[in-house]
């Protein structure tokens, strides 16, 4: 293809390589956005703004507006002229040029005779490179040139000595110029999205720096005397190649965000001193463990991201990050989640996905949070509680500080949880109807009796915990939360259920593990909606398979560790069930090496044995 003849031809091109639809306009179009009106409002103010003007040029009417043919009608530059419409000492100087996306190619050297500018927005353009003259600009406080195509910086930058805000993200910088550490009094730098490779050395003098933004680079190190950047507070070096941390990171004494996932980190350094760190973002390393003594140190940490990783374990001392609300370990190598985990008191989310858990239930951790820590809490021994909780149980109840509306509608949750309550006022559960509560947790606490204030709640209540409370039994006026789709009682004294909780069609989980029950409640058959139905540690002798055949929607059963002696054979029928749990019974068929494999194997064992006539 033939080089274009002349300049309209190749405008004309480029026109067609940027957008079909995109009008990339002409010089003489570019200048009509600039009109007398413009000008005028400009020398009002200081503030031009031609944001998003598709704009191939800089207009040249900009250099020249403040000259003395430009100035409006009545107006000259002759201190000893006045006039009616407006006075020469009301025309203020440009403080604010604004020409963010835009598709300009070139920025002017004349762009230097703004001697008075604060503010220079360039983001989003085509900028290749920055003309000299811009480095005189020395009241200059915030200059963004992010999203353009910048791959070199001016080497005397540094004459830019008032610049509070340095925005280059999203250029094709490889390298900085060493006169960038020289702007001592920056305040933010954005570098990200950029190929560079090394930060200068001296980077520890621009000890203003609140926030530093190097992410998506190519860095495979931090320079040691980063962590002389003492007022930092937002740190971000994720997706680079970084594989150690300054082992002085203690340092950053104000820092309060760390963003470093997707490096090459394989350990995590010791934070001692950065007492007012609040997130820390360490996903997609090849992090393998958590020192012991690191939880001591980050007790102000409230999000705290491992995931991804190769980590085997999570410390007994995550109990000691009390303000923790939102811990994700999706895909580690973790077997187990410490049962102390359902004591961090602000924990709003709790992702464990992805890892090989040997006693948390698939279908529990994909429940979500709340169904988690509720698992989690049912595991607590009593020697944890005694160690961790600090004495709940003998707490006056009159100094239980119950939550008001307000804080039960974050999250529609009233959580009463390990208070040593023997009752609850019907005061909270006004409130908690006020809140809208759809879920509440009694669990580990000193219940007799079903509190009546549930009651209040009916028209919204869809989750409800009282396991290991004190209840010997249920009133009738349970099944008038007709609205549950969780209903956890394990961990009490129960023998039986009221006939009438056959009415809770919408029930989809029914925890009664941990009792007493000699056979399975006849209201459970009457509950069509359940989908897990867990009865282990009881006493049950037999299988009601006339009544569970009722129970189409059964896809989780646990009837271990019970007094067990026969398995209806018929249960094999029921192919809908995907997690089947028998050991611990007294039958001796199925074998344990069947129960051993499976499902799937124990079902088709039992269909086997079925005698057709």
């Amino acid at each position: 293809m033939s080089e274009p003849r002349n300049k309209h031809l190749l405008v004309k091109n480029r026109r067609k390589l940027i957008s079909p639809v995109f009008h990339l306009q002409t010089q003489q179009e570019d200048e009509k956005h600039l009109s007398k009106e413009t000008i005028k409002d400009v020398k009002r103010t200081g503030v031009l703004k031609l944001h998003a003007k598709h704009l191939s040029s800089v207009p040249s009417r900009v250099f020249t507006m403040y000259d003395e043919e430009d100035l409006p009608n009545g107006v000259s530059l002759d201190f000893n002229q006045s006039c009616k419409d407006e006075l020469w000492w009301n025309i203020k100087p440009l403080t604010n040029l604004d020409l963010s996306s835009n598709v300009i190619t070139e920025l002017p050297g004349k762009i230097g005779i703004f001697q008075d500018l604060l503010t220079l927005n360039l983001h989003d353009n085509s900028l290749t490179c920055l003309p000299e003259e811009l480095t005189s600009l020395t009241k200059l406080t915030k200059l963004f040139i992010n999203r353009n195509k910048i791959n070199q910086l001016p080497n005397d930058i540094s004459k830019l000595a008032e610049l509070r805000v340095l925005k280059l993200s999203h250029n094709c910088l490889e390298q900085l110029p060493d006169s960038l550490v020289d702007l001592v009094m920056l305040e933010k730098l954005d570098l990200s999205n950029n190929l560079i490779k090394q930060l200068p050395s001296g980077i520890g003098f621009l000890v203003r720096l609140t926030e530093l933004d190097v992410s998506n680079n190519q860095l495979k190190t931090l320079p040691p005397d980063i962590v002389n950047l003492r007022n930092l507070a937002i740190l971000d070096i994720n997706h680079n190649s970084i594989e150690k941390l300054p082992e002085s990171l203690g340092e950053f004494r104000k820092l309060q965000i760390l963003h470093a996932q997707h490096n090459d980190i394989q350990e995590i350094p010791d934070f001692t001193g950065c007492e007012c760190i609040q997130e820390i973002y360490f996903g997609n390393n090849f992090i393998k463990e958590i020192p012991d003594e690191l939880c001591e140190n980050l007790q102000q940490l409230k999000v705290w991201e491992l995931r991804d990783n190769q980590i085997t374990v999570l410390p007994q001392d995550i109990v000691k990050l009390a303000h923790l609300t939102k811990l994700d370990v999706t895909n580690n190598e973790l077997t187990e989640i410490p049962a102390v985990v359902a004591l961090l008191p602000h924990l709003q989310s709790l992702k464990i996905e992805g890892n090989k858990l040997k006693h948390i239930r698939a279908d529990v951790v994909h429940t979500g949070t709340q169904r988690i820590l509720q698992f989690l809490r049912e595991k607590l021994s009593d020697e944890d509680l005694n160690a961790l909780s600090n004495g709940f149980e003998s707490a006056p109840i009159e100094a239980c500080v119950f939550p008001d509306r307000y804080k039960m509608r974050n999250g529609n949750i009233l959580n009463l949880t390990m208070k040593g309550l023997t009752s609850i006022p019907d005061e909270v559960f006004i409130e908690a109807k006020e809140a809208r509560v759809a879920s509440v947790d009694l669990c580990k606490n000193k219940l007799g009796l079903v509190p009546v204030g549930l009651q209040m709640l009916s028209e919204f209540l869809t989750e409800l915990n009282l396991s290991a409370n004190q209840l010997k039994e249920v009133p009738e006026e349970l099944a008038k939360l007709a609205k549950l789709k969780l209903l956890d009682l394990s961990s009490n004294s129960l023998n039986s259920l009221p006939i009438a909780m056959e009415s809770m069609v919408n029930l989809r989980e029914l925890v009664l593990l941990n009792n007493r029950f000699n056979k399975i409640p006849d209201c459970v058959f009457g509950m069509v909606g359940l989908e897990i139905l867990m009865l282990n540690d009881n006493g049950l002798t037999e299988i009601n398979i006339e009544g569970l055949q009722k129970l189409s929607r059964l896809a989780t059963l646990n009837l271990s560790n019970n007094s067990i002696s026969f398995v209806p054979p018929e249960l094999g029928n029921m192919t809908q069930i995907k997690w089947l749990e028998l050991k611990g019974n007294s039958f001796r068929q199925p074998r344990y090496a069947i129960l051993e494999q499976g499902t799937e194997s124990i079902l088709s064992y039992l269909r086997d044995k079925i005698v057709t006539h």
